[in-house]
């Protein structure tokens, strides 16, 4: 297990990058066979850890992981002084997302994810240590009072740690074995050198670890277990101190030695210093005093600022980035293709008519996107909230409770719904029905009604539909009623209870299930579901079974599996794998190109293998069908 490891090979052979000119949308370029790219939707880069520091020279310099589309792919130094920036490429391929990083006390900047661990020397101004670990990233990060970073990730609370001075690096393992992806969202060291990882979410634990032995012990009882993150931090007595129950005041821990004694309510509270955090970290002070004014990715500016003569130095820089990934596309009234970008969070418009593409801040992450009448819809991440666009009207940008939005702020339906995963805006022209998985560690996802003539809600629990189950994909039916089909899988982080999945009917003004059965046994999940001709609904179980439902008999009569010949079907949060054409014509996205539906045979057959691999879900619009991979929104021209 202990291992003394050298730097990475690859981080010495890649140089600084000094840049210049401001990214741009590039103009759509054809790709061949119909195929058109219109360019990255949002060309900009998220900052997942950031600190203010100085370098070898007593330089102020401000170091940020950056992340767009690919993971997180390099160490953005804005030099103060010099007012630029340098680019430092990872060490290691792009992939996976840093969720916690360090600067320690000795002026080095940790962080690690995407299976490795690496080391930034802030005076050096290069990397200097990288080391592949077992999966994944850390999702907390601290310092022990010898200078040992230590390092404890999810998905199965894993531990590492690393001595700067002597250079050993040591894979602790797995410390604690459970039945669902784990967040050790804090880890602290006593004085002893224990170190104490809290866990979350689905049940909190506390796992005190000996270094010298290397045995790991829980210290909360089974029965004493409850849903939620347990915190751990390091006081200046040099104890640790953990809740066993979040968010009780009464019930908090003194960890010592590996052992753990009640102290009740806990009000001195001494938190020993450490600049360290999550993927939010952002230290804004400098050695000297000033401090961190604008930091701005979208716009390329940063600002400097004196807090004692409030004077400030400004200027401009760049970076290279591939963009932010698109979660997902549809037609807006006005004509345009629009939806949303993750990290950052960014709203898109298109406009074919243009060829320009613009992009503004958006309020949360937009999971699902529908047009009904003139308006657009948007379901979206965290929290399960529910947005309403006018884009006859000028933009004004989102604020929970304040009236005058555009997009407005309708509702929202944490925990019963956290991530949506489809937003069926319904033909009766009033009616918004918002599906998906429950808040962190939960397990079964209800519906949102949204009534947009009373401007109210109704809210489902997956009690009231199919217990531990949450509704993947809608389709509306004749009468009155909705098909449902739903997946097994929690929400982030929790626990898979249902053995399979299945489709059901409800009727909307009851709110009554009519119907349920696991109509292909052993399936995980519905992933999308279309209405179609004759009251039939299209659908896939996973991503590579195709099926034709009967609702009024209640069976599938038509099913063909799709991977061998076209791939698995796109899949995002809110996949849209089905597009309506202009004639009522169905049209199927798989990874490999687009695809129709015969409506005589429901035979389905391929129309255009793509040059580019098909991602993300999207619409018509003009004779196009769009779609997006990454960053980039894509569109393939129907022949006339």
């Amino acid at each position: 297990m202990k291992r003394t490891v050298a730097l990475c090979l690859l981080a010495v052979c890649l140089p600084a990058l000094f840049l210049a000119a401001h990214p741009a949308c590039a103009a759509s370029r054809a790709l061949g066979n119909g195929f058109s790219d219109h360019g990255a939707a949002a060309p900009i880069s998220h900052h997942r850890g950031t600190v203010a520091t100085v370098d070898g020279e007593g330089r102020n310099i401000v170091l940020s992981w950056l992340n767009d589309h690919r993971g997180g792919y390099e160490l953005l130094l804005i030099d103060v002084e010099a007012a630029r920036a340098e680019e430092h490429p990872m060490p290691f391929p792009p992939g996976d997302h840093p969720f916690s990083s360090i600067l320690s006390s000795a002026n080095k900047f940790y962080t690690h994810f995407n299976r490795h661990f690496v080391e930034f020397d802030s005076a050096k101004r290069a990397f200097t240590f990288c080391q592949k670990t077992k999966p994944q990233m850390a999702m907390s990060m601290t310092e022990d009072d010898n200078g040992v970073i230590w390092s404890a990730t999810y998905p199965n609370s894993g531990l590492v740690s690393f001595n700067p001075k002597t250079r050993e690096f040591k894979d602790h393992g797995y410390l604690n074995k459970e039945n669902w992806a784990q967040y050790p969202r804090a880890v602290a060291v006593d004085d002893a050198g224990w170190v104490y990882l809290g866990i979350g979410s689905t049940r909190g634990q506390i796992v005190a670890f000996d270094p010298q032995t290397g045995k790991a012990t829980p210290l909360i009882p089974e029965e004493q277990r409850v849903h939620g993150y347990t915190p751990v931090y390091r006081d200046m007595d040099g104890k640790v101190y953990g809740a066993a129950v979040p968010g009780k005041s009464d019930n908090w821990l003194m960890l010592y030695k590996g052992k753990a004694t009640p102290v009740g309510k806990h009000h001195k509270q001494r938190p020993k210093p450490c600049i360290t955090g999550s993927q939010g970290l952002f230290h804004a002070v400098f050695p000297d005093g000033r401090r961190i004014k604008t930091y701005d990715l979208v716009n390329r500016k940063f600002a400097v600022e004196d807090p004692k003569t409030r004077q400030a130095k400004a200027f401009s820089f760049d970076y290279r980035s591939e963009g932010a990934y698109i979660v997902g596309a549809a037609t807006a009234p006005d004509g345009t293709i629009c939806g949303g970008t993750a990290f950052p969070m960014r709203f898109f418009s298109y406009d074919p008519r243009k060829d320009e593409c613009i992009n503004r801040e958006a309020y949360g992450q937009w999971n699902t996107v529908a047009r009904q009448g003139d308006r657009f819809f948007i379901g979206g991440y965290g929290h399960g909230f529910l947005l309403e666009w006018d884009p006859a009207r000028p933009w004004a940008g989102t604020v929970k409770g304040k009236t005058g939005c555009n997009p407005l702020y309708l509702t929202e339906c944490h925990p019963t719904i956290n991530r949506p995963h489809d937003l069926l805006a319904h033909p009766d022209g009033k009616t918004l029905v918002m599906a998906g998985t429950p808040g962190y560690g939960l397990t079964g996802g209800g519906l949102l009604f949204w009534d947009r003539q009373t401007r109210t809600s109704t809210v489902l629990t997956h009690e009231q539909i199919i217990p531990q189950h949450s509704t993947m994909s809608l389709a509306p039916l004749p009468n009155g009623e909705l098909l449902g089909g739903t997946t097994t899988s929690a929400g982030t982080g929790g626990e898979r209870k249902a053995k399979e999945a299945a489709l059901y009917i409800m009727d909307m003004a009851t709110k009554q299930v009519e119907w349920q059965q696991a109509v292909f046994p052993g399936a995980q999940g519905y992933t999308d579901l279309c209405a179609a001709s004759g009251g039939l609904v299209y659908g896939f179980a996973e991503p590579h079974r195709f099926f034709v439902f009967d609702p009024a008999a209640r069976k599938v009569i038509h099913e063909q599996l799709t991977g061998k010949e076209f791939g698995p079907t796109v899949s995002q949060q809110g996949p849209r794998v089905f597009v309506r054409g202009p004639k009522e014509e169905i049209y199927v996205l798989f990874t490999k190109g687009i695809a129709r539906v015969e409506p005589r045979t429901f035979q389905i057959k391929l129309i255009a293998p793509s040059p580019v691999r098909l991602a993300t879900g999207g619409d018509y619009l003009d004779g196009r069908i769009y779609f997006a991979n990454g960053s980039h929104l894509y569109s393939y021209k129907l022949p006339d």
